[in-house]
């Protein structure tokens, strides 16, 4: 029985191609930098965002954290959205990791202003208050639903991290989407972050890791902080490949992804009983229900079908495009929702 998964992106499996990359690999042992498929990922996207050095993690959450405690020390501050990953879904790692406190923004669908940024910068000369020294901004934005950053206001905010000496970190969890929503060159985000999370796991369909890239006066401690979270792993190159397969043949195909989701909220905002329907951007649709009764029978139904997606609390529901939906699915999909009635 075929079942439509549209919980997450993470959820996709690898294909043909991909397989045979991954049994393919050339490996080695990571630990001791002598793996030639994660070495040959790691070039490709230092080359890619035009850094200086990129490290493979296993998880995309690990390597924001390792970025946080490279650009920190215990009892200083970041700032971030109220809804940034870095904050609500990395199990309190912020503080756990780096002793480090959040100052929180109420930005606009998880995105932050420079003008923000800078009103909400601590006296670094006031020392009853934390030393503010990094900013974290997340392209797309999760919680968001999928929402792109402009560039030209991350330009403004860069300046502001520029004239107060602060960290610009990237949660680049779904940035590939962004970069072909808004025909973008990963070279200018490279110009602009210190260091960039990158995830190969998500829209690019790979099983697992992510890489972080950044400068080299802030990587030079990147491989001391990997081990130091239990991050460093051996004959992980058949991840490598993976990654260098998904790189050369799923960033493209994100243009799918974004325009399938996009359909989706368009059929959603015909039914009566659905109350709002966020803007979409690239591949996550965020939409309400009028009441929690309409809820439960709202996903019940769809189960009903063999549809699965996600919950968010308060009537608020969220569906995500991937690899694995396919345009049959797609169109099945779309039909499933104009069948449904309450």
């Amino acid at each position: 029985m075929r079942f439509i998964d549209l919980r997450s992106d993470t959820i996709t499996k690898p294909g043909q191609g991909m397989l045979e990359a991954m049994m393919n690999a050339e490996v080695g042992d990571d630990v001791y930098k002598e793996d030639p498929s994660i070495n040959a990922l790691e070039a490709k996207l230092t080359t890619l965002f035009g850094k200086d050095e990129a490290l493979f993690f296993p998880t995309g959450s690990m390597a924001n954290q390792a970025a946080i405690k490279l650009h920190t020390k215990a009892a200083e501050q970041l700032i971030c959205d109220k809804w940034a990953h870095v904050y609500n879904y990395e199990g309190g790692g912020v503080s756990f990791n780096s002793g480090v406190s959040c100052k929180l923004i109420d930005g606009n669908r998880g995105m932050i202003t420079a003008a923000q940024v800078e009103e909400h910068i601590n006296p670094p000369d006031f020392y009853h208050s934390p030393l503010t020294t990094l900013v974290c901004l997340e392209n797309t934005t999760n919680k968001g639903g999928g929402a792109c950053y402009d560039i030209e206001e991350i330009k403004k905010i860069k300046q502001v991290c520029t004239t107060h000496g602060l960290g610009l970190h990237l949660d680049g969890a779904r940035l590939f989407n962004a970069l072909v929503a808004k025909g973008e060159n990963p070279k200018v985000y490279g110009e602009l972050f210190d260091t960039i999370s990158i995830c190969l796991s998500k829209g690019l369909g790979t099983p697992m890791g992510s890489v972080l890239v950044g400068n080299k006066s802030i990587m030079k401690n990147a491989l001391r902080v990997r081990k130091v979270l239990g991050g460093g792993m051996r004959q992980v190159g058949f991840m490598g490949a993976a990654g260098l397969y998904a790189l050369e043949n799923n960033i493209e195909r994100l243009a799918e992804d974004n325009k399938r989701a996009a359909e989706i909220a368009e059929t959603l905002k015909t039914l009566t009983y659905v109350e709002k329907v966020e803007p979409v951007e690239t591949n996550i649709v965020i939409f309400s229900l009028k009441n929690e009764e309409n809820e439960t029978k709202f996903l019940k139904l769809l189960q009903a079908k063999n549809c699965k997606i996600s919950q968010l609390g308060k009537q608020t529901l969220r569906i995500v495009t991937h690899l694995d939906y396919t345009e049959e699915m797609h169109q099945e999909f779309l039909q499933i929702l104009k069948s449904i009635q309450l």
